[in-house]
């Protein structure tokens, strides 16, 4: 285990502190860092049927890979020194689906993600990333607060 680390960042202050967790268990366990940012696009079905044009859904897709970009720069800048391989790549769809889709795909052993803090009837409703990647995953999965 932790041969092969798939982390997930999004840019909140959890992804990051997961990220700083994946990077020392991989310095530990001589492993691998894989380093995804997750782009869930705008559609009409995400919108709850507000009718917007393909254009202006186009446009806020390539605002969503700029930013998912961004990211991953902040990703690269904190990994600097990181002494084993570390990739980053960036996916499209739903963030749960593609980050246990990808861990299969690139056969990770074990996934670090944070907690976004979701409780109570939110999560009840939504839930949460993490929640969902813990309850589907078949790997361990470390859930950084």
């Amino acid at each position: 285990m932790f041969k092969k680390i798939l982390v997930p960042v999004d840019g909140s202050e959890t992804s990051w502190r997961a990220l700083e967790q994946a990077k020392a268990l991989g310095e530990k366990f001589d492993g691998e860092v894989f380093v995804v940012n997750v782009i869930q696009p705008y559609n009409n079905a995400a919108l709850l049927a507000v009718p917007l044009d393909h254009a202006t859904i186009a446009q806020g897709n390539t605002e969503l890979e700029k930013i998912g970009d961004k990211v991953l720069e902040v990703a690269k800048d904190k990994m600097a020194g990181f002494k084993n391989t570390v990739n980053f790549t960036i996916e499209i769809g739903h963030p749960s689906e593609r980050i246990i889709a990808l861990a299969k795909k690139e056969k990770c052993d074990s996934i670090v993600l944070g907690s976004r803090g979701l409780s109570g009837i939110a999560e009840f409703f939504l839930g949460s990333v993490s929640s969902k990647v813990s309850q589907y995953a078949t790997v361990p999965v470390l859930i950084v607060k």
